[in-house]
């Protein structure tokens, strides 16, 4: 490191043996997303600036509150009411004018999600709600980004890192919907603002976060790659779980950018259409009556087959590509668990409106199998 400025500034840990030279320099040319700049996200950015990321990009699109500043360190009075995203650039340029920040005061959303992810190597999810959290992971997995990942509730905060790298003993890389393959829906699980949070539980978190990202760039130590740290505030117990990679979950994620445009998160995590689904009986009646298209969106691959009734397999990424192969007035969608063909539903309701009747089987082909043998 030639430049006597940078060699003072970052000197405690360019001593490191394990860190050196080396390791500031890829710090200095690293570029790191991070999404959010609230309570995970402030500390998280904090320490990366500190120690010398290179290139930093910042999105969010809320603006400072008083309700933030007892997490929030970042942030003071004055500047409630103010860009999160540019109020954090312009404080922590303050703190390290020889870096990059770049700050983006706008909402993630899918129209955006992959042009601002694929500009950068590592992703920092520091957001707080579920649809967003979905949408940042399949992004990450189809771009082969590196994901760290950070929830707090109450007194309790969990970190993680989804590398898309496979695991130690060839296993395959493990990603957020392995963790929680089913999304919860609205209401299902408080956020901070309904629950609340110990205002440090944040910074603690977030600066794990931050030691994550640097052991990604840097090299050194062992990331938490396949694994779930948590952490109580209330008596520092902490544990690791040890995660895997889910079959069933690749069929959740997109696999292409058209197919990722496609997709509706804020749905995935909202209330349920009730009137949409219908039970293993009443489906029985329907197709026994005819006159309905029945439709496996299921992957093509997955089990069990199904030869007890007529149907289309249109698995649900190619949903709205095929829909003109749907003729009849009433459609009924089935997969797995009933999860994804009442997204199905949805999709197929925005695409038909009131021309047809949309229906979702509840439980799923596997309960309807499971009641047909008992019967």
């Amino acid at each position: 490191m030639k430049d006597q400025n940078l060699y003072e500034r970052y000197h405690r840990q360019v001593i490191l043996p394990e860190f050196g030279e080396e390791g500031q320099q890829k710090l200095l040319e690293a570029r790191i997303l991070v999404i959010g700049a609230g309570g995970l996200g402030c500390p998280a950015l904090q320490y990366l600036v500190a120690a010398g990321v290179g290139t930093i990009g910042i999105v969010d699109d809320d603006v400072v509150a008083l309700n933030n500043l007892h997490r929030q360190v970042l942030y003071s009075v004055n500047d409630i009411g103010l860009s999160k995203a540019k109020r954090a650039a312009h404080i922590l340029q303050q703190l390290n004018p020889e870096i990059k920040i770049i700050s983006y005061n706008q909402r993630l959303v899918t129209q955006n999600a992959l042009t601002l992810i694929d500009d950068f190597d590592i992703i920092i999810d520091g957001t707080d709600n579920f649809s967003t959290r979905y949408m940042i992971n399949d992004a990450c997995v189809l771009l082969n980004k590196p994901l760290v990942y950070g929830a707090i509730s109450q007194f309790e905060g969990q970190v993680s890192v989804f590398n898309p790298k496979p695991l130690k003993g060839g296993n395959e890389a493990v990603n957020y919907r392995d963790l929680f393959p089913d999304p919860p829906r609205e209401g299902e699980v408080l956020n901070c603002a309904e629950a609340g949070v110990l205002g440090v539980l944040p910074g603690i978190i977030g600066t794990m976060m931050a030691n994550e990202t640097i052991k990604l760039i840097t090299g050194i130590g062992e990331p938490l790659t396949g694994q779930l740290f948590t952490y109580n505030a209330l008596n520092n117990q902490v544990y690791t779980l040890h995660l895997s990679a889910r079959k069933e979950t690749r069929s959740l994620i997109p696999k292409s950018k058209k197919e990722f445009l496609q997709i509706d998160y804020e749905w995935l995590c909202a209330s349920p259409v009730q009137q949409a689904e219908i039970d293993s009986d009443i489906f029985n009646g329907m197709v026994a009556k005819g006159n309905i298209d029945v439709i496996d969106v299921r992957e093509l691959h997955e089990m069990p087959a199904v030869n007890e009734f007529n149907h289309i397999r249109i698995p649900l990424a190619q949903l709205a590509d095929n829909a003109a192969l749907i003729k009849s007035d009433t459609v009924i969608a089935f997969c797995q668990s009933g999860k994804r063909s009442l997204q199905a539903a949805n999709i197929l309701s925005g695409i038909f409106g009131d021309r047809k009747k949309i229906y979702s089987l509840r439980g799923g082909i596997v309960e309807w199998k499971k009641l047909k043998q008992t019967v």
